[in-house]
């Protein structure tokens, strides 16, 4: 029964990473992209590399508060779909938006300040798709650890890119997002991670309280 609740789970996680890219071919079949198509898909997939990254940061944290060990199995697979939005929004930008000319998009890259940032959040978080499997994990053992920690600077680049990209009124999303970033790294402070097991304890005593009332009450 455990198996078949983990294949459940892994199925509705793929479905749930999936899903934005399956939206976005149905918009783009349907004529559903807007007047300026090319920027609407440069968006959607910027977006979603942003949102799956803070996903995938937001695991380790959730296993120390709950206890549930078995979120860590699934980090390494929302990396990777944050890594496959990435791709997308990185393509779109070299075929649609520059048709190749790498002379152009290099000079792009350079000149202005957050196609820089973003530029420089993707090459990051290439090595960390490439070592994303156990052969890399055993391979470089305490290394693998040190370096997947550049999944936070990646995070907050594609968070500045994000910002930068924006107009003035329009920057709501992105400072949600900064919030919850900001949220996590915090979390990830000694001091405060230690105290997340002691948070758990203190959660479940006030909840087996309140349900030792309830059979009471009934």
């Amino acid at each position: 029964m455990a198996h078949l609740g983990r294949r459940a789970l892994a199925v509705l996680l793929w479905l749930g990473c999936l899903a934005p890219a399956g939206v976005l071919a149905w918009d783009a079949a349907h004529h559903g992209l807007g007047v300026n198509p090319i920027t609407e898909v440069t968006h959607r997939t910027g977006r979603w590399t942003l949102i799956l990254l803070l996903v995938t940061l937001g695991f380790t944290p959730l296993r120390r508060l709950t206890g549930w060990n078995g979120a860590i199995r699934w980090r390494r697979t929302v990396g990777l779909f944050a890594f496959f939005y990435a791709v997308l929004h990185f393509a779109n930008y070299v075929v649609l938006d520059y048709f190749f000319d790498w002379a152009l998009i290099a000079e792009d890259i350079a000149e202005r300040p957050y196609v820089t940032v973003g530029f420089t959040a993707f090459l990051l978080l290439v090595p960390l798709a490439a070592t994303s499997n156990r052969f890399s994990i055993r391979r470089l053992g305490k290394r693998w650890q040190r370096l997947h920690r550049l999944v936070y600077a990646a995070a907050g680049l594609a968070l500045l890119h994000f910002l930068w990209l924006v107009k003035a009124p329009d920057i709501g999303r992105p400072l949600r997002y900064g919030a919850v970033l900001a949220l996590l790294l915090v979390l990830r402070v000694p001091a405060l991670s230690k105290r997340l097991p002691a948070v758990k304890r203190g959660v479940a005593a006030v909840a087996a309280r309140v349900h030792g009332r309830r059979e009471r009450a009934a």
